[in-house]
């Protein structure tokens, strides 16, 4: 979350060198900026076995838990819709200002998934009410919506259901697929298969076979398996008490082989985020291995933790983190504020963002303290 800030951040800069930023769309390449939402989402599946196997600690049933996670996929859903709405949103047709717009957004997101229990100062009429308005506010700002451009003005809709949106339905997807296949280790390794083979078919590459999306591309859902696979592994190793350097090696090992996967069959299918093409998919999976590798040296064996602890709230808060900016970036916008050309150009910049990432985290840190979080 702290270098995903970052990344969003850039476009206020100038001098940026390209390893950095974004590569476009038709350019065999990827930047930094390009690894980071596919390590978000293999995190999400790194998450996603110890969360439910908490519930089933609890006692809960398949039921609660599947309400649970289609609950949770709405709410990003419809926080990515708006966000991503926001994108194309044609002000001059509206009856509002842009930024405006994207405030109440943002204060309509925090009033509706406040984590309202952590506060015992608000009741829950209270509760209710506050609720109550947030969904009135983006009905609203639904209701007023205007996109496109003055040629051609259009309503709401999904484009292409933004970062959040992405989130839900590979978390999705997933938790139903660990749901159902927990104890079928197996069948969710085919699963992982069959989902990298669907990321190669989504450009019709074998002519006699049919190619399908679920909802988004199989890359978003692959690379969320491949973290669920991880944990199961570890949580494997761990019941059956072997040790954790072969853990540690067999996903080292894992991380290299899609890393050479990824080259391997970069001629045929160039390396691309925006596509997301199969090469991508596998470098990043491969990544994200081997990063995780590295953490759990550094962190679980040589007990090297006290430098996460300044960026804690990013993991505590994540959505929180994740929205600061769209009530920042308006505001900054509305009072006329810029900042110094020299703040704002090659290195210098750079680490203007790193430490406007770095603040955002420590506010968030304040909020949290406070009881001012979101929670999904």
């Amino acid at each position: 979350m702290f270098l995903m800030i970052f990344v969003n951040d850039l476009w206020s800069l100038t001098g940026v060198p390209d390893w950095l930023k974004h590569t476009a769309a038709d350019e065999d390449g990827m930047g930094f900026s390009d690894i980071i939402f596919p390590l978000f989402l293999f995190i999400v599946g790194l998450s996603i076995p110890l969360a439910i196997n908490i519930r089933f600690q609890k006692k809960e049933t398949v039921a609660k838990i599947s309400w649970h996670v289609l609950v949770r996929t709405l709410a990003l859903l419809v926080m990515g819709v708006f966000m991503v709405n926001f994108e194309s949103i044609y002000d001059k047709a509206m009856i509002m200002n842009k930024s405006i717009w994207e405030i109440i957004m943002a204060l309509a997101i925090f009033l509706i998934w406040m984590h309202y229990k952590r506060n015992p100062k608000i009741s829950k009429v209270h509760e209710n009410v506050l609720k109550g308005v947030g969904v009135l506010l983006l009905i609203f700002l639904a209701w007023i919506y205007k996109g496109g451009s003055a040629e051609e003005t259009i309503w709401m809709r999904t484009h292409w259901w933004g970062i959040l949106g992405l989130i839900g339905w590979a978390y999705l997807l997933n938790s139903f697929l660990y749901l159902f296949l927990r104890k079928r280790g197996v069948l969710l390794l085919v699963a992982f298969v069959i989902l990298l083979f669907m990321n190669v078919q989504e450009s019709g590459y074998f002519e006699m076979l049919p190619s399908f999306k679920i909802v988004i591309s199989a890359s978003n859902h692959v690379l969320v398996m491949g973290g669920v696979l991880c944990t199961v592994l570890y949580l494997k190793f761990k019941e059956q008490g072997r040790g954790i350097i072969s853990f540690l090696g067999i996903i080292s090992v894992m991380g290299m082989v899609f890393l050479a996967y990824g080259f391997l069959i970069r001629p045929e299918f160039p390396i691309s985020k925006i596509l997301a093409t199969p090469s991508w998919t596998a470098i990043c999976i491969g990544i994200g291995l081997l990063s995780y590798v590295l953490l759990y040296l550094l962190v679980d064996i040589l007990g090297y933790s006290k430098w996460a602890k300044p960026i804690k709230p990013a993991g505590t808060s994540t959505l929180t983190c994740y929205l600061m900016p769209y009530f920042i970036y308006p505001v900054i916008i509305l009072i006329g504020f810029q900042w110094p050309e020299f703040l704002s150009h090659g290195i210098v910049g750079i680490v203007k963002s790193l430490l406007f990432s770095f603040l955002i985290i420590l506010f968030v840190g304040f909020l949290e303290k406070r009881n001012l979080t979101l929670k999904i």
